[in-house]
């Protein structure tokens, strides 16, 4: 199998991660929480709060699998953050 394949089919199982780790944060209530937390005229800032702190976790370990399947591939590429917090510092 084509090696573009493979990461197609790696980053779809990432993809599905990504998925189940939102379904499972809302089956437990945890955006249901952090919106509670929250005054009732701020309940859908709550919720996007809570959204964003319950897939953080969720978006590192999918970039680090990306990662780690792209170099079990040797896909080779350009990152955006590798040019932008690259130090170009002569010293």
């Amino acid at each position: 199998m084509n090696n573009n394949i493979k990461h197609h089919f790696a980053t779809g199982i990432a993809f599905l991660f990504l998925i189940m780790w939102y379904y499972a944060l809302h089956s437990v209530g945890f955006f249901d929480y952090v919106g509670s937390l929250m005054p009732e005229s701020y309940h859908g800032s709550g919720l996007m709060l809570g959204i964003g702190l319950g897939m953080t976790p969720a978006f590192f370990i999918w970039s680090r699998f990306n990662r780690w399947a792209e170099k079990k591939l040797n896909i080779k590429g350009k990152y955006y953050e590798d040019g932008f917090y690259k130090k170009d510092d002569p010293k």
